[in-house]
C-alpha cells in the first residue's frame, strides 16, 4: 500500500531504544520537554509496569520499519470519549529515518487506526512553531492549524483533523498496526 512503517504494541525489548531517545537532549527539545533523568534500571522498572497495566486514556505503539526495525513511538492520549477527541503524539527517534517519509507514514497509520477502531471524531496535537519538519508532516496527513499556544517559554502551533475530513482522504495509502501478530493489508 505504499506505507513505510507498521505500528505495533510496545514490548519490553523496546525499553532501551525508548530510554536512549528520552534522554537525548535534542529529541527532548523537539518535544519541548526536559530529557529523562532517571537511570535505565529505574526506567525499565516503570516501563514494565506500564506494559502490564496499560492506561485507559492512553494508547502507545512502537513505530517499526517494514523490516522490523524499531525507529520511534506514537500514541494517542487524553482520550475523551464523551467529547469524542484525543491528542496525538509521535517521535521518530532514529535520526537516519528523518526526512524520508517515515513520520508521515506513522501519523497516517495512527490516524487511520483511531478513526477505524474508536468512536472518536477529532484528533488534535501541538507542535513547536519552530519544528517545521513536524508541521509539514502533520499537514501532509490532513491536519489543519487552528490556533497557537504559549507555554513555559515555548510557542506551539495547534493542529487538528476531524473524522469527516479523514473520510474525504480515504483514497490515500495507509499503514498498519500489528497487535500480537503481523498486520496485513486486509486487516
Amino acid at each position: 500500500m505504499g506505507s513505510k512503517v507498521r505500528l505495533r504494541e510496545k514490548r519490553l525489548g523496546d525499553a532501551l531504544n525508548d530510554y536512549s531517545w528520552r534522554t537525548d537532549p535534542e529529541l527532548a527539545q523537539l518535544d519541548a520537554t526536559p530529557p529523562l533523568k532517571t537511570t535505565f534500571s529505574e526506567h525499565l522498572q516503570s516501563y514494565a509496569i506500564e506494559l502490564r497495566h496499560p492506561s485507559l486514556t492512553r494508547c502507545t505503539f512502537a513505530v517499526e520499519t517494514l523490516d522490523g526495525k524499531h525507529i520511534g513511538n506514537s500514541l494517542f492520549y487524553g482520550i475523551d470519549e464523551t467529547g469524542g477527541e484525543t491528542e496525538l503524539g509521535i517521535m521518530i527517534g532514529e535520526r537516519s529515518y528523518w526526512d524520508k517519509g517515515y513520520g508521515t507514514s506513522a501519523v497516517t497509520s495512527l490516524v487511520d487506526y483511531i478513526f477505524r477502531h474508536t468512536n472518536l471524531n477529532r484528533i488534535y496535537l501541538k507542535t513547536l512553531k519552530s519544528n517545521r519538519r513536524a508541521k509539514r508532516c502533520f499537514e501532509k496527513c490532513g491536519f489543519l492549524p487552528y490556533g497557537h499556544l504559549e507555554r513555559d517559554g515555548a510557542s506551539f502551533v495547534l493542529m487538528e483533523i476531524h473524522r469527516i475530513k479523514w473520510r474525504e482522504g480515504q483514497d490515500k495509502p495507509c499503514g498498519q498496526i500489528k497487535k500480537g501478530r503481523q498486520a496485513n493489508e486486509n486487516d
